[in-house]
C-alpha cells in the first residue's frame, strides 16, 4: 500500500498519535510493517484533514512542506493565552468583548495578503535542534523569527459575542493560533483559538477523511485498501509521463528518461513516471526539454 490515508483527526489526539495508531491499523492482522509518516502537523485541539504517507509514498513528502491549507475555527476575543488557543494559561485576567463587523473588518485586513507571521512560543519550530515547544516548557524563554506566509482568504463567518468565526486559506507554515494572538493585541483585547479545523490541505480535503474508528473496521474486513489514495494521484500539478517497462528498469537504475512533448507541459519542472500498470514509478526533474532525471525513486 503506497499512498495517502487521509485521517479525520480528533480533538485531544497529538499528529504523533495518530501516526501510531494508523502504522498499527496498517501493520496488523500479519501485514508487512509499513512505514507511516504525516503531511504537516495539527495541534491537538484542532481536528480534521491529517493526510498521513504509507510505504514508498513518505518519499514524496518533501513535495508538500507548503502546501496550502484550509481551515475553518473559532477565536475567542478577551483574553490571551500562554499556548495562544484555549488549551493554554490565561494570561491577565478573562474578560467579555463585544466587536461589530465593521470594526473586526478593518483589524482582519492587516492579516490578508503577505505578512511576516511569529510563530508561537509553543510550536514544533526548530531552535538549535530542539522543538521550542520543548524549551517554553521549561520556562526557557523563545525567541522566533518572523516567517512570510500568504493569506489567500480570511473571511467572517459568524459573530457571537465574544467569538469569532473564520474561514482560513493560507500557505503552508502559517499558524492560525498566531492570527488570534495576533488578531487580540491588534484589538487590545486579548485572543486565542477556542475551536479549529481544518477542510483541506493540500489536493487533501474532509471529502477524503476517514475517522479512526472507520479505518479499523475498514482493515478488520480487509478493505483498507480503499481507504488509499494512490501514489500515482498524488502531486495532480505534476504531469503524468507513461513509460513502459524497458524505461521503469532504466529509470530505478538512475538513468534519465523521456517526455514526449504531447504528453507532458514542455516547460513543466517535474513529472510523474508512470508505469502502463498505473503505478507511479518517479518523479522526474527537469535538465533539458522534455528530458528528466529521477529525482525520488519509488
Amino acid at each position: 500500500m503506497d499512498g495517502v490515508i487521509v485521517v479525520d483527526k480528533p480533538e485531544g489526539w497529538t499528529s504523533h498519535d495518530v501516526v501510531g495508531k494508523v502504522r498499527g491499523i496498517v501493520g496488523g492482522r500479519g501485514r508487512a510493517k509499513t512505514k507511516v509518516g504525516h503531511l504537516g502537523t495539527l495541534d491537538p485541539i484542532a481536528t480534521g484533514v491529517l493526510p498521513l504517507v504509507i510505504g514508498r509514498a513518505t518519499r514524496l513528502a518533501q513535495f508538500y512542506t507548503r502546501s496550502d491549507k484550509i481551515y475553518e475555527g473559532t477565536i475567542r476575543l478577551g483574553w490571551a493565552t500562554t499556548t495562544y488557543d484555549r488549551a493554554g494559561e490565561p494570561l491577565g485576567e478573562p474578560g467579555e468583548y463585544h466587536i461589530d463587523a465593521e470594526e473586526l473588518e478593518r483589524h482582519l485586513e492587516k492579516f490578508r495578503g503577505k505578512i511576516l507571521q511569529t510563530p508561537p512560543a509553543v510550536s514544533a519550530k526548530k531552535i538549535d535542534g530542539r522543538r521550542a515547544y520543548e524549551l517554553a516548557r521549561k520556562d526557557i524563554a523563545v525567541e522566533l523569527d518572523p516567517v512570510e506566509i500568504e493569506v489567500y482568504e480570511l473571511t467572517v463567518l459568524a459573530i457571537d459575542g465574544a467569538e469569532v468565526r473564520l474561514r482560513a486559506h493560507c500557505s503552508g507554515g502559517t499558524y492560525m493560533r498566531s492570527i488570534a494572538h495576533d488578531l487580540g493585541q491588534s484589538l487590545g483585547c486579548g485572543g486565542h483559538i477556542a475551536e479549529l479545523r481544518r477542510i483541506a490541505s493540500g489536493e487533501f480535503g474532509i471529502a477524503q477523511a476517514r475517522t479512526i474508528a472507520q479505518l479499523e473496521s475498514l482493515a478488520a474486513c480487509d478493505r483498507l485498501i480503499d481507504a488509499i489514495v494512490p501514489a500515482a494521484a498524488m502531486l495532480p500539478a505534476f504531469p503524468a509521463v507513461f513509460v513502459d517497462d524497458a524505461a521503469v528498469s532504466d529509470i530505478r537504475q538512475g538513468r534519465n528518461f523521456a517526455a514526449s512533448p504531447f504528453r507532458s507541459q514542455p516547460a513543466a519542472k517535474y513529472v510523474k513516471a508512470v508505469s502502463h500498470r498505473g503505478e507511479l514509478v518517479a518523479i522526474g526533474e527537469a535538465v533539458l526539454p522534455n528530458i528528466y532525471h529521477p529525482l525520488v525513486v519509488l
